[in-house]
């Protein structure tokens, strides 16, 4: 088992980690009930010492981040832990570094976990029983803490032999600059004018039912926000698209639409109602993404195959080298859209890939 400190009061550990760099970082929280996660355990590694530290005991955190987000952190998988922290502290860790990123640029699965990097690298077994636990009850058991402590032990070392691997195949830079996208603020903050993007089967409207679909969408995550509940708590996506499809006038009408709650009629009807009327007045040229023609399909075949070719080369998943998506951005001439042409992916292959295209 590993050895750890609790810590409640979290600006107390500045001093023992402000000579540390890098540091491996985990968080545990909770998300089921409400929009936004809640942070309920950080734990952090350092050369020598292991801190499980509690955000919920109500004590000062303003040194504590100032302190942790100044250090480079060493993470797997660390999207959440970004998003979830980023929400806590409003603010970035000064650097990171993704070892799933990193094994996956050394050949390893793209999603590889955890507990499998740590048995590959060093044929360690992490105890599974605690993945559907509530973080945010106290006080934790030492099984929960033991747990949580386990999955920042093997960060560090996990890191060294990375970044000694990468090194020898000049790939470093490659798991920096994809790491470091994981510090861009917008994939984490909310935009409640962009939410028609996130409403399952808006794509397919058109016209002033797309237009009020939109408009559902705003509403519903402002109302997600302003409750911090789930968006599907305050309307599920099936019944947004019923509302828009059936555009309805009046309160009769808005019940029969399929699969709307009584209650939520009774509660905000009207205001449902006001939303498909301000509606009418919107602009509604939008029009479904075009299908792919039969000559961007045997385009996309042709740039998969040149990925699949090169990732094989490479040593690494074709995924990891150019999604599915990254090419069919390109095929449909939205390259801007397409990570293939930035970065070392550009260099790799992004410019082969163009080239490609401007030779048929």
């Amino acid at each position: 088992m590993s050895e750890y400190t609790l810590v409640e009061n979290p600006d107390s550990i500045c001093p023992q980690i402000s000579d540390q760099d890098p540091v491996g970082v985990d968080t545990e929280f909770v998300r089921e009930r409400t929009f936004f996660a809640e942070l309920s355990l950080i734990q952090l590694a350092t050369r020598d010492h292991i801190f499980c530290v509690d955000p919920l005991t109500g004590a000062a955190m303003d040194e504590f981040w100032d302190c942790l987000l100044a250090r480079t952190w060493i993470l797997h998988s660390g999207r959440q832990d970004i998003e979830v922290v980023y929400q806590a502290a409003n603010r970035m860790p000064a650097a990171l570094f993704d070892t799933q990123i990193a094994a996956a640029l050394l050949g390893h699965a793209p999603q590889l976990g955890y507990a499998s990097l740590v048995d590959v690298l060093f044929g360690a077994a992490l105890a599974k029983s605690h993945t559907r636990a509530d973080w945010s009850k106290r006080p934790l058991t030492e099984a929960l803490l033991h747990y949580a402590a386990e999955d920042v032990q093997y960060l560090l070392p996990a890191y060294a032999t990375l970044a000694e691997q990468l090194d020898k195949r000049g790939r470093m830079d490659w798991a920096r600059e994809d790491s470091a996208q994981l510090l861009n603020p917008g994939l984490y903050e909310v935009d409640a004018e962009g939410a028609i993007e996130r409403l399952k089967g808006a794509r397919n409207l058109r016209g002033r039912r797309r237009a009020a679909a939109a408009r559902l969408a705003v509403w519903r995550e402002r109302e997600a926000i302003r409750a911090n509940r789930p968006r599907q708590w305050i309307a599920r996506d099936s019944v947004l698209i019923a509302i828009a499809s059936s555009l309805p006038e009046n309160i009769s009408a808005l019940q029969d639409a399929e699969g709307l709650a009584p209650g939520l009629v009774r509660r905000r009807g009207q205001r449902l109602l006001e939303i498909i009327a301000e509606s009418a007045g919107d602009e509604h040229d939008y029009r479904p993404p075009a299908a792919p023609t039969q000559s961007q399909k045997a385009l996309l075949k042709q740039l998969q195959v040149r990925v699949a070719a090169h990732a094989r080369e490479l040593g690494i998943a074709a995924e990891v080298l150019a999604s599915r998506k990254d090419l069919v951005a390109i095929t449909m001439g939205r390259e801007s859209e397409s990570r293939v042409l930035a970065g070392w992916r550009r260099d790799v292959i992004g410019d082969d890939l163009l080239d490609l295209v401007a030779g048929r």
